[in-house]
C-alpha cells in the first residue's frame, strides 16, 4: 500500500451521496481512500464497498472542524502512500426565521463548513507544498454565492468557505497546488434528500436533480486537469433548474 497515491475525503455519509460517490470514483481509479465522517457504521459500509469492488479503503470517524482531528485525518492519509488530494465535503444545512436564529446554530454551521474546510485545507497544504504538488477541493452551493430568505447561517457559513477557497488558490497555485470549489446549485438526488422528500424524484422529472455519481466525477476530471488550464470555481446544475 505505501507506493500508492491516496485521497481523503472528508463528508461520507450513506452510500448514495456525493462523499461515498467520490471514494469510489477515486478508489476505481488505484487511489487508497481515507473516507472521514461522523457515523461509524456509515464509513465502514462505505469502506467495505470499495474493498469488495477490489479497491483500497480505510474508514476514520470525527469531526473535521476539530483541529486534532483534522491534524488526525490528515497524518492518516498520507501515512499509507502519497496524499494527492483532500476534497472537504462536510457540513449540514438549516432553514431558521432570520429573528429565531440562534448563535449557536449560526456558529455551528461556520464551524462545520468553513472552519472545517479551512483546517483539511491547511493541513492537506501542509503535505503537499514541500512536494510542489496536490489537490484540494471543497464542495460549495448557491449559497456560496448568495443568501437566500431563511438560510443566513448557512449563506454565511459557505461564503467564507469560497473566500477560504480563493486566498488558498492564489497563494498556493503558484506552489503548485490545485484549489477548486465546487459550487453543486440544485437538489442532490441522493440518500439525505430524498430520504425527507422522495417525492422530488418524480417531481422534477428525469436528471432533474444532480447525480451524485456525476459530480464525483468531476472532482476526477478536476484533478485530472493540466496545470496550464486550471479551474478554480465550476457551477453544477441540472440541466433544467433554473438560475
Amino acid at each position: 500500500m505505501a507506493e500508492k497515491n491516496t485521497a481523503l475525503i472528508v463528508g461520507v455519509g450513506a452510500r448514495e451521496g456525493v462523499g461515498a460517490a467520490t471514494a469510489r470514483r477515486f478508489a476505481r481509479e488505484g487511489f487508497h481512500v481515507v473516507i472521514v465522517g461522523r457515523t461509524q457504521a456509515k464509513v465502514d459500509a462505505v469502506a467495505a464497498e470499495i474493498r469488495a469492488a477490489g479497491g483500497s479503503a480505510e474508514a476514520l470517524v470525527g469531526d473535521a472542524a476539530v483541529e486534532a482531528d483534522a491534524t488526525r485525518f490528515v497524518a492518516a492519509a498520507d501515512a499509507n502512500g502519497t496524499l494527492q488530494i483532500a476534497i472537504h465535503n462536510a457540513g449540514n444545512n438549516r432553514r431558521d426565521s432570520f429573528v429565531d436564529l440562534q448563535r449557536a446554530d449560526f456558529e455551528q454551521l461556520w464551524r462545520e463548513h468553513c472552519l472545517g474546510g479551512f483546517l483539511i485545507g491547511r493541513e492537506a497544504a501542509r503535505r503537499m507544498v514541500p512536494r510542489g504538488a496536490g489537490s484540494i477541493f471543497f464542495t460549495g452551493a448557491s449559497g456560496s454565492l448568495r443568501g437566500r430568505a431563511g438560510f443566513a447561517a448557512f449563506a454565511a457559513a459557505k461564503a467564507g468557505l469560497r473566500a477560504v477557497s480563493q486566498s488558498m488558490a492564489r497563494e498556493l497555485g503558484p506552489k503548485g497546488i490545485h484549489i477548486a470549489h465546487v459550487v453543486v446549485d440544485g437538489g442532490i438526488g441522493g440518500a439525505r434528500l430524498l430520504g425527507r422528500a422522495p417525492q422530488l424524484a418524480d417531481e422534477r422529472g428525469p436528471d432533474g436533480l444532480l447525480s451524485y455519481e456525476a459530480i464525483a466525477d468531476t472532482y476526477w476530471q478536476l484533478h485530472n486537469q493540466h496545470r496550464s488550464a486550471w479551474t478554480l470555481e465550476i457551477d453544477l446544475r441540472p440541466w433544467a433548474e433554473t438560475f
